[in-house]
Order: structure tokens, then C-alpha cells, then sequence
């Protein structure tokens, strides 16, 4: 028999580094702690994390969960060495999922794959995940990172978020007594948010940008910066107002507006017979989304399909309370604008009025 005298391979020769993952795993773990609330310790280390219900204070509750992912945002943050804050967006996304539903987000887990794990790019990924947790009161209490050579190209990574929450048996939104001639009001968004970003991307690139670049509608910052402002979370102003004596009854729905924007997110909260009808006149349009409009050039029905377009949660109201709701949304640091109402109707369940300031 012939000796085979070659070297003995290792994992760290397959392109997995080991050690580099542990390394990771001490780095983040204050980051981790730092998100410690009511029912859970936020200790990360063993083969699944824990959440008691009760010590978070829940009667009779009901479970509410949630994933989602940043997109191809993330693909600027590679090609920009920008890893602070997409982290937010990914608990961002998550979370206002959830809290449209009227839960409050109780933990959060989440998944980093990547081709070569760099420990320190890591930390800073988990540190806007541990921020987005504190932001919106949840804990971090798991997550896996995932380093594969053989199917993400170099630096490239990708990020996955899973969200718990919980609600009191019968306190779930949408309500059921949605009528016609309740009000829609916006909440003012950061900017983009998590979504279109395949097309700013074809934008940007037809532009001839470069991602160190001024932004032209914000020369303040580079081009990157700007459209890595994290998305807006919602969680604490929404829960504030639901449990606020004089306006929370006012409130019948919210809806997120994310992929596919306002025809396919509003509905999503309204009986099939019902619609609204939007001011587009009314609505606080961004300079980044006049930027996108011009270059592109995009017509405004599909800015409507792709983007938020300055407002990143929408609320169904009473129109009886809309005083009361708007008011109450102030109080929680909310920008608060009303952009139509709801209608009935056997057709479309979205309409408009109005032109888009682009």
C-alpha cells in the first residue's frame, strides 16, 4: 500500500475559521447583555434562548412572530465598509411587523452568513442589532453565524431576523369595526427604509455615482451615508398610543409600508370591501425619493409600488379620535400627517387623488 504523505486538512484550510467564530462570540456578547429586559437575561452561549412570559408580565397572551431580511441594502454596506447600521434595518423590519399587529416585540434572534468571517465587521453588525433590540425593547437572546466559502463570494454576507412578540388575548389589530370615513394618517419615515433598494442601486449605477460620492440630494453626507439611514422604528410611539387612555380605542389598524408599498400593504389591513383613498398632495415626499424619481426616470405609480415614500407606517383612526390619535403620536415624537381616508368600494383597494410632490 502507498503512504499518502500529504498534510491532514483542517476546516481553517477548507475556509472556515473556527476560531475566528469564537473570537466573534466574545466580542458581542456585552452587546448582547446590554439588550437584558423582563423575561429574558439576553445571555447568549447555550443551544437556544429562553423567554418567561410571565415575569414579562402577560395574563393571557398571544404569541406574534415575525422574519424578515435587509435586502440589497446590504450590498452597499459591503461595497462601502459602512456595517453600523443595517443592523437596525434588520430588527427594524422585524419588529414594526410586529407592533402593527398591536404585540409588543418580547425577543429577537438572528442569522449572519458570510463567506469569510471577519470578527471585527461582525461585532459591528451585532452592535446595530443590540441597538435596533434596545430601540424597540426587546432582548437579543440567540442568533448563528454562519461562515460558507463555498457559497457567498468573499466579504459578501447576508443577514436574517426572526422576532417574538405577545399581545393580550382579544387587544390584536386590526380591530373589527373599521367603517368608511375613517381617517388614514402617515407617520414620517427616515428615508428609504429596507426596500427598492435593487432599483436605487440600477439608479445609482446609470448615474455613475460612486458610494463616497456627495449625495446630490443631501451633500452632507456621501452617497452611501445617506442611503444607509436606517429605517425608522415605530415600537415604542405605536405600543405608547395603544395604551394611552383617551386615544388608543381610536385606533382600529396599522399598516408597515415595505415591498410593494402602499397598494399592497394598506389592504392588508382592511376588510375586502373596504379601501382608502390617498391625498398624494398631501404627502411629505423626501428629497432622496425626488432624486430617485428624476434620475431614474421612475413614474410616480411605481414610486408608490417601491417606495414609502416619506411615510413608513400608515394608521386607520376614527375619525372621531383622529384628533385625539394625532395628538398622541406628537406627544411620542411622531410626525403625524393625514393623507386620506378610508372608503367602500368593489374595485381597487387603493386610490388617489392629487400628485406626488417629485
Amino acid at each position: 500500500m502507498r503512504n499518502d504523505r500529504r498534510p491532514p486538512l483542517s476546516y481553517a484550510a477548507a475556509g472556515v475559521d473556527i476560531d475566528a467564530g469564537a473570537e466573534m462570540v466574545e466580542r458581542i456578547k456585552p452587546l448582547v447583555r446590554a439588550t437584558a429586559r423582563p423575561g429574558a437575561d439576553a445571555e447568549i452561549g447555550g443551544f437556544g434562548g429562553i423567554f418567561d412570559l410571565k415575569a414579562a408580565g402577560f395574563k393571557d397572551p398571544v404569541l406574534v412572530a415575525a422574519n424578515d431580511g435587509v435586502g440589497t441594502k446590504l450590498k452597499i454596506a459591503i461595497e462601502s465598509g459602512l456595517h453600523d447600521t443595517v443592523g437596525i434595518d434588520l430588527v427594524a423590519m422585524c419588529v414594526n411587523d410586529l407592533v402593527v399587529q398591536g404585540a409588543e416585540p418580547l425577543f429577537f434572534l438572528d442569522y449572519f452568513a458570510t463567506g469569510t468571517l471577519d470578527p471585527a465587521e461582525g461585532e459591528k453588525l451585532v452592535a446595530g442589532i443590540a441597538a435596533g433590540c434596545r430601540e424597540a425593547g426587546c432582548a437579543l437572546i440567540g442568533g448563528e453565524t454562519a461562515e460558507m466559502p463555498g457559497l457567498y463570494h468573499g466579504r459578501d454576507y447576508d443577514l436574517a431576523g426572526f422576532a417574538v412578540g405577545a399581545a393580550e388575548r382579544g387587544e390584536l389589530l386590526p380591530r373589527s369595526n373599521i367603517v368608511p370615513g375613517d381617517v388614514v394618517l402617515g407617520l414620517a419615515s427616515s428615508g428609504l427604509h429596507s426596500n427598492g433598494f435593487s432599483l436605487v442601486r440600477r439608479i445609482v449605477e446609470a448615474s455613475g455615482l460612486g458610494w463616497n460620492d456627495p449625495a446630490p440630494f443631501d451633500t452632507r453626507r456621501t452617497l452611501a451615508e445617506a442611503l444607509l439611514t436606517p429605517t425608522r422604528l415605530y415600537v415604542k410611539s405605536v405600543l405608547g398610543v395603544l395604551r394611552d387612555a383617551e386615544a388608543g380605542d381610536g385606533v382600529k389598524a396599522l399598516a408597515h409600508i415595505t415591498g410593494g408599498g402602499f397598494p399592497e400593504n394598506i389592504p392588508r389591513a382592511l376588510p375586502k370591501t373596504l379601501g382608502v383613498t390617498l391625498d398624494l398632495a398631501s404627502m411629505p415626499v423626501l428629497p432622496v425619493f425626488r432624486w430617485l424619481a428624476a434620475a431614474g426616470p421612475v413614474a410616480a405609480d411605481e414610486m408608490l409600488r417601491a417606495f414609502n415614500c416619506g411615510i413608513g407606517m400608515v394608521v386607520i383612526a376614527s375619525r372621531h379620535a383622529k384628533a385625539a390619535v394625532r395628538d398622541a403620536f406628537e406627544a411620542q415624537g411622531e410626525r403625524v400627517i393625514a393623507i386620506g381616508e378610508v372608503v367602500e368600494t368593489r374595485g381597487a383597494r387603493l386610490a388617489h387623488t392629487g400628485r406626488l410632490a417629485l
